[in-house]
């Protein structure tokens, strides 16, 4: 059929083949031409010598490590375009030879070669709209050639004004070299469209443009924020990236997307930044690639908006272009696309969590999931932004599976610990991940946090232990935990603080005293340090040392809600209520700043970046939850949890039914902040005998949680104080219904009891009391009120005496509210 083409379809039809880089094809066509017109012989060997060339290329792209191989390869076809060169008598054939003769000298390495060759072409006034398509495409790289040679080739002068003037011409060839090639992609794209087909270069998708023009494309702008010119390098990001897509430059958006949102993130400020300008009116210039126009595009307003989308836009791409197949054929291909891909997924961590989008990239890094199997990085990731999500329990599930895939990083096993210990509350897994860090060898850097990370979950499992000898063992466990800590890093204070730590809570004060102190001279702003030395003070009764040290602790962490209530109890005993009321004012004030913070946050999104010091507040709000959640009880239990857990979620459901379904701006954590404050406001007026100040403070509570244990604890401590004991006692048997562990409704509820001469009742209900909690002088005492009452004096005596040596050294608030956290 082709043999009946006539001379200028077959031209035609060559021509396309050389578009398409068909060329087989295209020598084809070419023999047939030479047979129907024998003057067109010179054309044969143009397109034998321009097929030579590219296949070479297609198989090893121009580098300093192909040199060598084109220099034995590629000396016929180099004649065959020197001959071509000569013939005068086909100005196209002479054109394009002398453009495809440069592009092999410059394979070649003859840099000085290629340039004299482009010059005496003179392509640079060759005029692009009346060009071919695989005219433009040569054009494009002869440019691109140009600048590149002229990088790789030394400036004779020393000139300043000579350098400047070298670097401007190299940016003008690649800036030119970019525009044409767009172009070309663009025309020749919009052709196919026409034809209703698309053709798959011969060579690989992924240098379908050639390493050439990407070179050109990329370095340019670039090079203009390697001169010191940042806006016009941005500019010429945003150019490129604008310019309307084809399915050649999909790879290369990826690239460039991901380039312009690094120099946004290093180099770009909010007083630096300069708006993204779009003219929706701009007319189409034939001599450059057309862009997106139209007046529903999407503008970014700032750095941050344009940062996000082009690295969204860089991760939908990346997601799509991911490399499935794992055979080894494609494993170098497959490689190259993922470290792509994960400078995406780090940019956009850096981004996200700048934010404190943390949920948004979560489901990111879960996208990526697909193609990153077996690939730490993205994994670890992965667990990283659960974590910060709050989403710890799937967090958990994914660095077990990071463990498994390096089973010696430390990093990951105490991560995973921590996560055990702090939120889960699951000890004996989190105790399991701190000793295979210890089992890792004494190689290891993090051994001796690992013991202390053994040590915590030891000490936190004791607790939990109802049996006393079991608890005694753990903590004795936990103890020697801490102190082989500190013989292997004598001068880390954590190891130190959490031995005074857990020496406090098994009541050897002087001890505890000794190594906090020490704690403090290695790190003296360590906050929970400073805390614990408090209470220490407090359990020798130097209240007006620890007042003072409060003070200098508060001067530091003026925001510390954990410190402010110990303050307010300090308070309360030293100068009275009137001043410990005084400072809860000051706190829910605080609380109020806080909330404000996490409601704006957890709103539409509109998100503004935080400053330092909301962020540092956002943080407060959440660990200082821990602390309050059963302070003053000592009781952190299993069951306590449980029912913590249970409680929030079935007083979330009654307040929600309460208000008409609508729910509260801010997380739960806020407002389960502000109803500590309001409890324990709740107890200073009770000390007054402000009764119904008191029920007032109770009733805020319970609109906000009115399932809590805490707040029937509080109802029955107002029903108590008004003599009302069977109302009273319904209310603490509902607190220990919802919570079996919370040591002060055991109590209390024995001595309600112990008033309505249930005195059998109130013996099982103290005795639980001080099982779950036996450090509780009060529980102590009020035992020996009891049995006394019962007639045992013998064991009542017992309980006062030991209630009286533990009050000796009680702290003001339990040593408990102190939180163990690994850092």
């Amino acid at each position: 059929m082709a043999s009946k083409l006539k001379p200028a379809r077959l031209e035609s039809e060559i021509e396309r083949c050389r578009t398409d880089s068909n060329w087989k094809r295209a020598c084809e066509l070419a023999q047939q031409l030479v047979q129907k017109s024998p003057d067109m012989v010179p054309l044969v060997n143009f397109i034998l010598a321009e097929r030579e060339l590219e296949e070479f290329l297609s198989e090893h792209p121009p580098s300093e490590r192909t040199i060598a191989k084109a220099k034995n390869e590629l000396n016929v076809t180099e004649q065959r375009l020197y001959d071509l060169t000569k013939n005068k008598a086909f100005d196209k054939f002479c054109f394009e030879s002398q453009l495809l003769l440069a592009k092999l000298q410059f394979c070649k390495g003859a840099y000085q070669n290629s340039l004299t060759t482009l010059e005496k072409s003179d392509f640079e006034s060759k005029t692009i709209d009346r060009s071919s398509n695989r005219q433009l495409l040569l054009l494009a790289e002869a440019h691109a050639i140009k600048g590149m040679c002229l990088e790789k080739t030394a400036l004779q002068s020393t000139s300043k004004f000579r350098v400047t003037e070298r670097e401007q011409q190299i940016i003008e060839c690649l800036e030119k070299a970019g525009d044409i090639a767009l172009l070309y992609l663009q025309e020749r794209e919009k052709l196919q469209a026409n034809t209703g087909m698309f053709v798959v270069p011969a060579h690989p998708t992924s240098d379908s443009v050639g390493l050439i023009i990407e070179y050109a494309i990329q370095q340019t702008p670039i090079l203009y924020i390697k001169n010191g010119d940042i806006q016009k390098g941005i500019g010429r990001f945003r150019e490129l990236l604008r310019a309307v897509e084809t399915r050649c430059t999909q790879n290369l958006r990826l690239t460039l997307a991901r380039q312009l949102a690094e120099v946004l993130m290093r180099g770009v400020c909010t007083n630096t930044y300069i708006p993204v300008c779009v003219n929706p009116l701009s007319p189409c210039n034939d001599k450059k690639p057309h862009q997106y126009v139209g007046k529903d595009l999407f503008v970014p307003t700032d750095e941050n908006e344009e940062t996000l989308l082009l690295l969204l836009i860089a991760e939908a791409v990346a997601t799509r272009e991911a490399v499935l197949d794992r055979t080894q054929e494609l494993n170098e291909t497959r490689l190259h696309a993922f470290q792509n891909t994960t400078a995406v997924y780090d940019l956009l961590a850096i981004a996200l969590v700048k934010r404190a989008q943390f949920s948004s990239l979560a489901e990111s890094f879960e996208r990526a999931m697909r193609f990153s199997f077996e690939e730490f990085h993205i994994w670890h990731q992965m667990a990283n932004s659960l974590i910060c999500a709050g989403k710890y329990a799937a967090s958990l599930l994914v660095l077990r599976e990071c463990w498994r895939l390096q089973p010696e990083n430390a990093v990951v096993c105490l991560q995973a610990a921590r996560l055990c210990y702090e939120y889960l509350h699951q000890y004996n897994e989190g105790i399991e991940w701190s000793k295979r860090v210890c089992e890792l060898g004494d190689n290891n850097p993090l051994l001796a946090r690992a013991h202390i990370a053994y040590g915590i979950g030891k000490s936190m499992a004791a607790i939990e232990t109802k049996l006393q000898k079991e608890r005694q063992s753990l903590n004795m466990e936990a103890l020697t935990a801490f102190k082989k800590a500190h013989s292997l890093d004598p001068f880390d204070f954590l190891a130190l603080f959490h031995m005074a730590l857990q020496l406090a809570i098994m009541r050897h004060i002087p001890e505890a005293n000794h190594y906090v102190r020490t704690a403090l001279k290695y790190r003296n702003d360590h906050i929970h340090s400073l805390h614990l030395l408090t209470l220490l003070l407090t359990s020798q009764k130097q209240y007006g040392e620890a007042l003072d040290l409060i003070h200098a602790a508060l001067a530091e962490y003026p925001d510390n809600l954990s410190l402010l209530l110990t303050k307010s109890k300090l308070e309360e005993v030293t100068s009275g209520p009137e001043e410990a009321l005084n400072t809860c004012k000051l706190m829910m004030k605080l609380w109020k700043d806080i909330h404000e913070i996490d409601s704006d946050d957890s709103s539409d999104g509109k998100g503004a970046t935080m400053d330092r010091n909301t962020f540092d507040k956002r943080s407060l709000a959440q660990l200082t939850i821990n602390e309050f959640s059963e302070r003053g009880s000592g009781s952190i239990r299993a069951e306590s949890v449980a029912a913590s857990r249970m409680e929030r979620a079935l007083s979330e459901v009654a307040s929600s039914l309460n208000s008409g379904l609508q729910s509260r701006p801010g997380s739960q954590q806020s407002w389960m902040l502000q109803a500590q404050i309001w409890l324990h406001l709740a107890e200073l007026y009770l000390s007054q005998d402000k009764t119904s100040e008191a029920e007032n403070c109770v009733n805020e509570t319970s609109n906000m949680f009115p399932l809590s244990h805490q707040v029937y604890f509080m109802k029955g401590r107002v029903l108590e104080h008004k003599q009302k004991y069977l109302d009273a006692k319904v209310c603490f048997e509902n607190a220990v219904a919802i919570n079996p562990g919370h040591t002060k409704s055991l109590q209390h509820l024995g001595m309600v009891l112990h008033h309505l001469n249930e005195n059998k009742l109130a013996e099982k209900a103290l005795k639980e009391a001080v099982a779950v909690d036996p450090m509780s002088h009060q529980a102590w005492f009020s035992l020996g009120l009891v049995l006394e009452a019962l007639g045992h004096s013998e064991t009542a005596a017992d309980c006062h005496a030991t209630g009286v040596d533990l009050e000796f050294s009680s702290p003001i608030v339990s040593f408990t509210v102190i939180p163990r956290l690994m850092q």
